[in-house]
Parts: structure tokens; C-alpha cells; sequence
């Protein structure tokens, strides 16, 4: 059922979709079967929604990335967006364009998703996560509540981030500048876990299984299969494969 409400302007729409009062579909934008879009959603051109997807009030699909004058680094992107099966996207979340979401990942209210993405299957990402550019993240892992992915990271399989971790790739704050060779975010092989309130520096590696405990500052690369923990973080004993 299609609201008439509802602005729809493209013509690849599946079967048994229902569209919300007051959501935007550009045209262009191809919507599969059984796709169920909520109350004042916006899709744009180029965005492909496949079977059995759910949208949430508020969700922006599509957003192109501007910076005014106020963002150095250049922002290349593909004009396309894909969610691919029986993914959920809440309300109020932002998914920018050349961004792919796999299937049955939950994407959580007012999660942000910056150009460049790529997120595994049957991930969740947590309510106000913001993942910033060109990040990957593989399937089955989970970001927990207001965490922030900086830019460039890479996080594989299963892995578990706790709430409020925050992630950077910059080690030259003085220059005040973009240098694109000198931004890499940390690098979290699979199985590894990251505690509440962690912080991890540009580049930092935590190795397979690798557990960092809340609140720690790591600072420097974490073996496999080691607990590390404080400020800065300091390996505390070994782990059972």
C-alpha cells in the first residue's frame, strides 16, 4: 500500500511495498519486494533497497556529502546506496551515498553512516554510532550506543564494541591540515572485544580475539588473545584460544 501522501517519483517499485505518509522517493531509486518505508522517509536516486528491508520514521537514504569550506579532505563518492536483504534501518538514521549495508544488519535511531562504507551481515549498529569515512566492518559484529568509528578503520568479523568507545586517525593535530597518507584508523581483527570507554589511537592494531577492558587508552598495537587495560593500556595476561 502507497500513501497518498507519499511522493514517489520512481517506477521500480516491488510488490507488496507499503510507503508511509510524506516519504520521498526520487527517482531513480529501485525498491524490491516486501519492503515496508515509514512516515517521512527520504530516498534519493541511486539507492537500492532489496527484499524485506524496513525503514523507520526520519531515515535519509542517500545524503550526499558537503563540506562547505570548512572540510579540508576531498569528498569523492559514488552516487549509489545499497541495502541488501531484510536489513532494518531506524528512525532519524543518515545513510550517505556509496554506502553498502548487508544483509539483515540492524542500523540503530540516529546512526550516521559516512560515504564509502561497507558493513557485513547481520551486524548491528548501535543507536547514535557514528561511522565516519571509507570504514569496513565484516559480519556478525556489533557496535554498541554512541560509539564513534573514525574514518579508515577496519573492523573484521564477530567482534563486539561497547558503548561510548571512541576511535581516531590522526597523529598530527598541529597541522591543521589533510594529509590523506597520514590518516588510518585502528585496525580490530575478528573476535576481538572493546570495553566501555575505550579509546583507541590512529592505526593501533588489536589482534585476533583480543579483549580491551572499559575505559582503557590504547596506544600501541594489542598480541592476539591478550587483555589489556588502563591509561595507556598494558597487556594484563594472556586469553585461551
Amino acid at each position: 500500500m502507497i500513501s497518498a501522501h507519499a511522493v514517489v517519483q520512481s517506477r521500480q517499485i516491488g510488490s507488496d511495498v507499503e510507503i508511509g505518509p510524506f516519504a520521498v522517493l526520487a527517482p531513480g531509486c529501485r525498491i524490491g519486494d516486501r519492503v515496508r518505508i515509514h512516515p517521512h522517509v527520504v530516498i534519493g536516486p541511486g539507492v537500492a533497497i532489496e527484499e524485506g528491508v524496513e525503514i523507520f520514521p526520519g531515515a535519509v537514504l542517500g545524503r550526499e556529502p558537503k563540506g562547505a569550506q570548512a572540510i579540508a579532505r576531498p569528498l569523492p563518492f559514488e552516487r549509489r546506496v545499497r541495502i541488501h536483504p531484510h536489513a532494518s534501518i531506524g528512525p532519524h538514521a543518515v545513510i550517505y551515498y556509496d554506502v553498502e549495508i548487508g544483509e539483515g544488519t540492524l542500523v540503530g535511531d540516529a546512526a550516521s553512516i559516512r560515504e564509502g562504507c561497507r558493513i557485513g551481515a547481520r551486524c548491528i549498529i548501535g543507536r547514535s554510532v557514528m561511522m565516519s569515512f571509507h570504514c569496513r566492518m565484516g559480519d556478525r559484529s556489533r557496535i554498541m550506543d554512541c560509539t564513534h568509528v573514525a574514518g579508515k578503520s577496519l573492523i573484521g568479523n564477530d567482534v563486539f564494541v561497547s558503548m561510548l568507545v571512541s576511535m581516531t586517525n590522526d597523529n598530527r593535530m598541529e597541522e591543521r591540515a589533510f594529509r590523506e597518507e597520514k590518516i588510518v584508523g585502528p585496525r580490530i581483527a575478528d573476535r576481538a572485544s572493546i570495553g566501555a570507554g575505550s579509546c583507541l589511537l590512529p592505526g593501533v592494531a588489536i589482534g585476533e580475539g583480543a579483549i580491551v577492558a572499559a575505559g582503557s587508552v590504547v596506544t600501541r598495537d594489542v598480541a592476539p588473545y591478550t587483555l589489556v587495560m588502563g591509561v595507556p593500556a598494558r597487556p594484563v595476561r594472556s586469553l585461551e584460544r
